[in-house]
């Protein structure tokens, strides 16, 4: 039994690392052939960086209580708050993919 504990904390522990490497790329103005973009562009820019930072600490505070080396109450308030991001995003999202497809449909 605690060795199937171990396993399960140990792939949780490979899963959280992998995720936390796969948010080690450049800002998206760093990026090579990044378009251009006006104020609207830099807003959601700086948005999706905000958010990606906020997921970030909380992955960082999960491996940290997996390690035993986080307060308990923080890794709770830190994933709590990168759920509410990661739902105000696909909000935005969704209201943005309406207003296209409402645009679309639009005769010229």
């Amino acid at each position: 039994m605690a060795d199937m504990i171990a396993k399960n904390i140990a792939a949780a522990a490979g899963a959280y690392a992998k995720a936390a490497r796969g948010f080690d790329r450049p800002p998206l103005e760093a990026r090579e052939g990044a378009p251009g973009g006006g104020e609207f562009a830099a807003l959601v820019r700086g948005a999706m960086d905000e958010a990606v930072k906020i997921g970030q600490r909380g992955e960082q505070l999960s491996m940290a209580a997996i390690n035993d080396k986080a307060d308990l109450n923080q890794v709770v308030t830190a994933v709590a708050e990168a759920e509410v991001t990661l739902r105000t995003v696909v909000a935005v999202r969704d209201k943005v993919l309406e207003a296209y497809r409402e645009i679309i449909k639009m005769p010229m």
